[in-house]
This record gives structure tokens, sequence and C-alpha cells, in this order.
């Protein structure tokens, strides 16, 4: 089978593209390929700064013959169908059409369709120059006299020649001849820049890539990272070092070099008065070099940082590190210049005295300063949300609110809340914004803030995704939740929700880091409630700044909470939210969907222990009166509390909770005594929707007088008890215990369908069964809406 090699060479792709674009080469041709009839057994994609190669084994030299008939109209159709038939059979007249006869729809015509196949070449020929006109680069240019033609082509950088060939194995390979703006293919390619810079003809992909090789350039991007880190490694352990690894930057520096040499360059130890992170950012960010440190220690780093050449130079490379050595020594003396000005006082202290009074700081520290001039610079968080200042004065009220909660001292969550945000006026992080949080904890230690209060300057920010880590310090804790909800809460407010894949604001992520705080730390959070009162501040300052604006422009104060909404609506809209994100979180995490969507079930409206009885008392000739149906409260049931025993909204917006109750759920529904109760309930459940769907009168309470048969006596006693003990050991949060309760029903259950029959004749014995029924469900509806769960 032929194999097809191809490779579009041209000036230095950013490395950043280079990965994706080589995945978009393969995709576009495999797939032009696969639609014109070809097929192939592997495809593989390769990158260096300066080429994006394919190769390609085991395509077909020749797409197949084709034959098909397309039916049409009936012969007697109008004029405007069978023109239509011809254009979509590519026919010239209707005498080139063939006419078929059938016994019930008569004659009709149909076009026979004969494509001959074509050649790979030809298909190959037609393909590549399409794509590379209409190649996905994010950003892209035109070059030379021909750019300023209309239609001139684009590419990310000049490209300089293309190599393209096709053949089997055993045969010479030619070359698919094609061209594109002046560029036409060939079998030359060129090596390395500078120490192999004449042309190389290349027959296939075997010899491409030994040839290359041999021309001082590395073909396969993950080799080139292997080479690079090897080295790295053993550079920096000659010199007593370890080196400090970095994913990210071994994929850049994969993408700045064909032929990696790596060198090691050195700074004064003076600049070690910096913080690492500081270092490590400027020497990564300015220079894509990697740094070191002493072996053994894991905080401190050397005065030595690893480099990448991209040539072998004649000295040994020693003049390549002295040169990355000086621009490495001029940044960092900006970076200990940023270091030392953080650590000093403001020149404008007057000016920041009402917001340092407004916050409770202290104008001789440094980062107090830094937060009251963030406060007094107006910096704007959101045009509708206020200012920075605001926004910190909304999360240190509600920190302190939760501390309590969490175990964490309201003082310091407070204190921590406040100082969290200082860092974004620094020097350090106006300059590497990467670092916020990061220096915000070295200044609050430097200038001796509580070890939580400066934890949770850095730990307030996470966790940033699903592989985060989660903070557990109580007061970062507090702070990070604050941070969060205020977020969600603020930008619910004024209605600037995700959509579809659009979230700006990142809320899906805010919201995550909910649930995981919560979760982790095993936080009992009733969120309705705070939800409630912080969207009330949030408005308070809407609407206070709203009246400023409208007193400003001299027109009459209208509130803007007029055009508002309803807010509680928005709350049940965000904790529904919540929910979304809880789901996503436990199905990764290995949980049954349609647990987790039974237990939220019981939560998504109010429902008493009897939810959607009709219920009356017979009357003496036995008939239930219509008229008297209504639902029972249940504060009227048994072990059945208003508050936290009803299966109503409140219960619900714990996700603590929630997750107990999924948790205990599944170890029940794995015990035979909680797969036979699901049956059971569910059978129920199923014979009362049944009846509620015909109108069916439901009992409104089990009367005992009415309980003819053993098996039904027996099921209501074993309801009564329990129902009352599931009930109060929901009181308790011991979901475990509840479940275990209920499953003393498994058997009453059991024999109550096997020996009676629910739709008695009897009017008023069938509304009291029916009623027995309606209990069942309610006492398992307690814990989870069984009728949600598969089984």
């Amino acid at each position: 089978m032929p194999d097809l090699l191809l490779e579009l060479r041209s000036e230095e792709i950013p490395a950043r593209m280079q990965r994706k674009a080589a995945g978009d080469l393969r995709k576009m041709l495999t797939d032009g390929l696969v639609e014109a009839g070809l097929t192939y057994e592997a495809a593989r994609e390769y990158w260096t700064p300066r080429r994006q190669t394919l190769d390609i084994r085991g395509l077909t030299a020749r797409s197949k013959d084709i034959s098909e008939e397309i039916k049409g109209p009936s012969t007697s159709a109008p004029e405007q169908a069978v023109q239509g038939f011809l254009r979509k059979a590519g026919l010239s007249s209707i005498a080139e059409a063939h006419v078929h006869s059938d016994p019930k729809k008569g004659d009709f015509y149909v076009a026979h369709i004969s494509k001959p196949g074509r050649a790979a070449e030809e298909i190959i020929a037609e393909l590549v120059p399409g794509i590379i006109r209409n190649f996905p680069w994010p950003k892209s240019m035109r070059w030379g006299p021909a750019s300023a033609k209309p239609g001139s082509l684009r590419w990310v950088r000049p490209l300089q020649s293309i190599l393209c060939t096709f053949g089997p194995e055993t045969e010479e390979p030619v070359v698919v001849d094609f061209e594109i703006d002046g560029i036409r293919s060939g079998n030359i390619t060129y090596g390395h820049r500078f120490h192999a810079p004449d042309a190389i003809t290349v027959r296939r992909f075997d010899d491409y890539v030994s040839k290359l090789e041999a021309a001082k350039v590395v073909l396969d991007a993950d080799r080139r990272k292997e080479i690079i880190l090897a080295d790295a490694r053993n550079l920096a352990f000659a010199n007593g070092l370890d080196l400090v690894e970095d994913e990210g930057l071994l994929e850049e520096v994969s993408g700045l070099v064909e032929w990696p040499v790596v060198l090691m360059g050195e700074f004064e130890e003076a600049f070690l008065a910096i913080p690492a992170e500081v270092i490590r950012l400027t020497i990564r960010a300015n220079q894509k070099c990697f740094v070191t440190r002493p072996q053994g220690f894991d905080d401190a780093l050397s005065n030595r940082f690893i480099l990448t050449a991209n040539i072998e130079a004649r000295d040994g490379g020693k003049e390549i590190a002295h040169g990355n050595g000086k621009v490495v020594r001029a940044r960092l003396s900006d970076a200990l210049y940023f270091w030392t000005t953080d650590q000093g006082d403001l020149p404008d202290l007057r000016e920041l005295e009402a917001s340092a009074e407004k916050f409770g700081l202290d104008l001789k520290k440094p980062l107090d300063q830094r937060m009251a001039r963030l406060d007094h610079l107006g910096v704007t968080f959101h045009a509708k949300l206020g200012t920075q200042g605001e926004r910190v004065e909304r999360i240190a009220r509600l920190a302190e609110e939760l501390a309590p909660i969490i175990g964490a001292d309201p003082a310091l969550a407070r204190r921590a809340a406040v100082l969290a945000k200082a860092d974004l006026t620094t020097e350090v992080v106006g300059e590497f914004p990467e670092l916020q949080g990061a220096m915000g904890r070295k200044y609050a230690l430097l200038q001796g803030e509580h070890a939580s209060v400066a934890a949770a300057a850095e730990e307030h920010y996470k966790p940033q995704g699903p592989s985060d880590r989660v903070p557990s310090d109580p007061v970062s804790v507090a702070v990070a939740l604050a941070d969060k909800l205020d977020t969600l809460v603020g930008f619910w407010a004024i209605d600037e929700k995700p959509t579809g894949s659009k979230d700006p604001y990142a809320l899906r992520r805010a919201a995550l880091g909910v649930v995981r705080l919560v979760l982790d730390n095993e936080t009992p959070v009733s969120l309705l409630s705070i939800v409630a009162k912080h969207r009330r501040i949030i408005e308070d300052q809407i609407d206070r700044r709203h009246a400023e604006e409208q007193v400003k422009l001299g027109g009459d104060y209208v509130s803007a909470r007029a055009h508002a909404g309803d807010g509680k609506s928005g709350d049940r809209d965000l904790l529904a939210f919540f929910h979304d994100r809880l789901k996503v979180y436990l199905r990764d995490q290995g949980a049954r969907h349609d647990l987790i969507d039974a237990v939220l079930a019981t939560g998504s409206r109010p429902i008493s222990p009897l939810e959607g009885e009709m219920s009356a008392k017979p009357t003496e000739g036995g008939a239930v009166p219509p008229s008297s149906q209504r639902q029972v409260p249940p504060s009227a049931l048994p072990g059945i509390s208003p508050t936290r025993g009803e299966i109503g909204q409140s219960s619900n917006d714990d996700l603590l909770q929630i997750v107990r109750r999924v948790e205990a759920l599944g170890s029940f529904l794995d015990t035979e005594d909680g797969k036979n109760l699901l049956a059971g309930t569910k059978r129920a459940a199923n014979i009362l929707a049944a009846e509620e769907k015909k109108k069916t009168v439901v009992a409104e309470t089990v009367e005992s007088a009415l309980l003819r048969e053993d098996a039904e006596k027996s099921l209501f006693a074993a309801v009564n008890q329990a129902e009352k003990q599931a009930g109060e050991a929901i009181q308790n949060d011991n979901f475990s215990a509840a479940l275990l309760a209920l499953s003393v029903l498994r058997e009453p259950v059991d024999s109550f369908f096997e020996h009676v029959l629910v739709n008695d004749e009897d009017q008023a014995v069938r509304a009291n069964r029916l009623a027995l029924l309606a209990r069942i469900r309610a006492a398992t509806g307690q814990v989870a809406d069984f009728s949600k769960i598969a089984g």
C-alpha cells in the first residue's frame, strides 16, 4: 500500500500554535481523503518550529468506481419538479434519465450515475492547496509582492516550501504535483537553518527522518522534550543541583528549537533575596529558562539556571550562556526593585486615611496601605457590581458570618478577607499577575499577620479547577467560600448567568469551588438563607449607586430594584445551578446519576409525607366525597418536624447533606433489603400514580377500623414505626440510620402485595389501602424519591 509524506516548511511558527496546528492538518487531510473515497491504515503528525509534517501509511492508490441510482419524480410531474431532479442528479436533459415502472406508483424517472474512481495523486493534489488556503491559524499573515493582490495566500509565517511524495515501499515514490501562490510541491526539504541550510532530496518518510536528523533537525517534538529534560537533569546533577521541572515550559521550549543543546547560566547570589516564585517567573517568562535548586532543598533556589539553545556553538555555548545571564540579571534587578518597593510606605498615605478607617486598617503596615489604596482608587470590579473596595467589604462581612459555621475565628476571617485582595496593587503582582495571592501571603507574613490570615490571602482563590487543592484551614475556607459566593450571587443579581458554552466570568468554576469546599471540609451550609441575605446586601449597594447617579443627573430617584425581578426566584435558580455542578462532581466521582436525581427530587418542590394524596373520610354509605380532598401538613405526622424533617426546598440547600443521602442510599440499595424495598416502593408508587391519574379518591388518613387483613395491619404498624424512626434519624442527619429504619418495611410490603387486593370492591376500603400505599411512598420519600431510581 502506498504512503503519503507531506511537509509544509515555513519561517518559525510560535510554539504555542504548533501542536494544535499539526493535529488540525492531520484531521483536515485525512477527513478529505476519506470523503473522496480513499482509506488509510495510520496517520501521524510531526512538527518543529519551521515545519508541519504528516505521515500517512497504507493509503489506497485509487478511489473505488461508484454506481448509484437517484430516484426522481413521476413522469407526469410538473416541469419544476423535473428540473429540480436534473439539478440534483447532474443531468443536462431528461433524455439522459431512465424510466422505471411501479405497479402502485406508475412510471417515474431514475438517474443511473456512474462515477469512475480517481487516482490518489489527483485527489491529494486537489485537497492540499484548499487545506493550505483555509487553514485555521489563530493568526496569519501575508508576505512578499503577492500580498498586495486580493485573495493572496495567508499562513502563520511565510511559507517557503512544500514537500509531497506518494508511493509504496517497493517502488520509487512520485511527487504529487501542485502549486499554490508560486510555491510548487516537490521532494526537497532543508535542514537546520545554520548547521545544514542546503537542500535535501527525500523519497519517503523513513529516509526523510534520518536525513533531517543528519541535518541537525529532531522531527519528533516528544523526543526533543525527552532530550531537553534528560540533558537538563544531568547538567544540574553534575553541578550538585536539582532541576526544577516545569512541564509547560518544557512544551514551549521544545517548540523553539529543532536541535536542542542544553547549557547552564548563572546570576549573582544577591538576587536570591527575592522570593523563589518571583525568580522562577522572571526567568521563565522572559528567557524561557529552567531554574535549579540545591540538592535536598525543596524551597530554596540556586543562582544557576538551565537554558536551551538551538545551535552547537564552537565555544561550547559559553557566549550564549553569558548573554542569557546578562538579560536574566537585568530582569532580576527589576524584580528586586518591585519586591523592595512593595515593603515600603506609599507616598500618598494621607489620602488613604478614609479608606483605612472604613476597613480598620493600620497604615503603618505595607499591605494595609495597599488595601487602602485599592479602595481609594475605586478600581472597578464590574460596572454593575461596583468597585473592588465594595466587593472586599461584602466578602469580609460574609466571611465573618460564615466563620462560626466552619469553625473559624470571625475576627481572623474578617481580617483575612480585608487583606485578601490587597496584593492586587503591589508592584510584583502588577508585573506577574499569576502571583496574586502568593505574594499576598508573603507580604502578610512579613508584616506579622496571623498564619491563618496569611494563608487565606493565597488560598482563598482555591480550588480553581477539579484537580486543584482544596484549602483546609478554617479561615481560608471561610474567605474562599465568601469570595466565590459573592461572585455567584452578584452575577445572578444582575442576571449575568452562564449561557450554553459561554461563561466569561467562570461562574461554573466558582460553583464547583463552593461544592468542593463544602464537601472536602464536611461543612454543613444552608445555602438559600446565605444567598438570600447576601443578595439583599448587593441589591442595597446597587440601589445606592443608582440613586447617586440619578441625583448627579438631576433626575428623580427611581429604585434600581424596580427592574431587578424576583430575587427569591433568582435564589432558587442559583441553588439549581449548585445542584447541576454537584451532579457533575458526583458523577465524576463515580456516583450513580439516578441516585443523585432521586435525592435532589425530594427538594425540588415542597413535598409533604402524604404528597399527592387525595384524602377524605368515608361517609356512612362508604363513599368518599371528592370535595374533601386536601394535603396533610408534615407537622401532623409522627416523627416529621416542619423544619428539618420536612422534605422541602430547605432540605436540599445543604450540599453535604445531599451527598450523605446519596452515599447512604447507594449502600442501602446494594443490600437485599434495599433491592426488595425499592421494588415494593416503586410498585406502591406506580399503583398510586395510576389511581391518581384516574382521579380515584385516596383517604386522608389510614383508618385502622378499615384494615381487614393481617398483612395490611402489619404494614400499617411497620410504617408508623419506620416513619417515626426515620424522621428522628434525619433530624440528626443520620441517613444510614433512616434507611435502616425503613428497611423493616421490606417484609410487610412484600406480604401486603402478596395477600391484599388494593382495588377492593368496597370504595372506603380501597381508599384506605391507597392511603396506606401513600404512607409507604411518604416514608421512603423522606430520604429520596424512589420512583427515580433504576431497577
